[in-house]
C-alpha cells in the first residue's frame, strides 16, 4: 500500500515556504504521495442562512491544485501527487485534460487526477456551469479526457462536447493520466467500473460496510469487462483519535480489504475521522511522523 497525506492548508497557511516545507517533510518522512483538495469559490459565512449553510463550508484556503502541485513537483524528487478531488464538472473538459497532461509531463509522471462532481451550487453558478447535469456531464468528461491523453488528434461528438480533429500537446508519455473518482453516489461505482483507475472513498469505516462496497465495485468492474485488480482503492484515515495500536489495526484491515492507497488527514473531522488537536506546522509534522513510524512496517 502507498501512504499519503492531505495538505492541511487551513492550519498551516498557504504561503510558499509553508507549502514547500510541508511537501519536503512529507517526502523526507517516506510518504508516497501528497493530496490536494479543490474549491474555486467559497461562500461568505456571514450571508449563509439555515437553508444554505453549505454554501459557506468552502470558505477556507484552497490553492488551485494544478498550480500547487506544479510548484511542489519542482520542490521534490520522489513524492507523487493527487487531487482529492478536483471538481471536474465545473471546469472545461479539454482545459482540465491539458492541465493534467502538463502536470504529468513536468512532474515526471508523478500525478493522479482524482475527480468529483461537487456539491456546492454556488461554485457552479459562479463558473457558469450547470449544477443539475454535472453527474451526466462528468461521464462524458472522462471519455473526452482519456481520448485527448491517448491520441494526438481527436474527433468527438457527444451530448456535451464537440471536438473536431484537434488535440493537446504535450500529452502524457504513457498516453493516460490515472483517473480516480471520489464520492459515494449510487452512480459513482458504475462510472469507476467503466472509466476509472481507482476510487477514493472516505465515508466507510473499517468494517463490513467497506468490504461489501469494495466487493460491489469489483463485481461491476468485471461486468464492464475490466480487471478489478487494475482498479485501485484509496481510503482516508485520521490520527486525531486513538493511538499506535489502533492505527495499526486499521491499516491491517484496509490492507486485507485490498486498499492500494491510504491518505492520512490531520484536519478532516467528519464521520469516523477526527482531526488532531494542534494547528501549527510543528503539530502536523509531529503527527504525520508519529503515524508513519507506527504503521510503516505494515504497508
Amino acid at each position: 500500500m502507498q501512504l499519503g497525506a492531505l495538505v492541511p492548508f487551513n492550519d498551516i497557511g498557504g504561503d510558499p515556504a509553508a507549502v514547500r516545507d510541508y511537501g519536503q517533510n512529507l517526502e523526507a518522512l517516506d510518504y508516497d504521495f501528497l493530496e490536494a483538495p479543490d474549491h474555486v469559490l467559497g461562500g461568505n459565512p456571514a450571508s449563509a442562512t439555515s437553508t444554505d449553510a453549505r454554501a459557506a463550508i468552502a470558505s477556507g484556503l484552497y490553492h488551485d491544485p494544478f498550480v500547487l502541485l506544479g510548484f511542489l513537483s519542482a520542490a521534490t524528487t520522489r513524492l507523487t501527487f493527487s487531487t482529492g478531488v478536483l471538481i471536474v464538472a465545473q471546469r472545461q473538459t479539454a482545459l482540465v485534460a491539458k492541465q493534467a497532461a502538463c502536470l504529468d509531463v513536468l512532474s515526471g509522471g508523478r500525478f493522479r487526477l482524482g475527480i468529483g462532481v461537487g456539491w456546492n451550487p454556488l461554485e457552479f453558478t459562479g463558473l457558469n456551469e450547470n449544477f443539475h447535469n454535472r453527474g451526466r456531464r462528468s461521464e462524458e468528461q472522462a471519455q473526452v479526457m482519456q481520448a485527448l491523453w491517448a491520441e494526438p488528434h481527436v474527433t468527438f461528438k457527444g451530448k456535451y462536447h464537440t471536438i473536431d480533429d484537434a488535440g493537446i500537446n504535450p500529452r502524457p508519455a504513457s498516453g493516460r493520466v490515472p483517473l480516480w473518482y471520489g464520492g459515494h453516489h449510487e452512480h459513482t461505482l458504475p462510472r469507476i467500473a467503466k472509466w476509472g483507475d481507482g476510487w477514493m472513498p472516505n465515508a466507510y469505516p473499517p468494517d463490513q460496510s467497506a468490504l461489501d462496497i469494495f466487493a460491489q465495485l469489483r463485481r461491476l468492474t468485471e461486468q464492464a469487462g475490466r480487471d478489478p485488480n487494475a482498479v485501485g482503492i484509496e481510503v482516508w484515515t485520521s490520527c486525531g483519535d486513538g493511538a499506535e495500536a489502533d492505527w495499526r489495526r486499521e491499516i491491517a484491515f484496509w490492507k486485507n480489504a485490498g486498499a492500494s492507497h491510504i491518505c492520512l488527514t490531520t484536519t478532516f473531522n467528519n464521520r469516523h475521522h477526527h482531526r488532531i488537536a494542534g494547528k501549527t506546522m510543528t503539530d502536523h509534522l509531529a503527527a504525520i511522523k508519529r503515524y508513519r513510524a507506527a504503521v510503516g512496517d505494515l504497508l
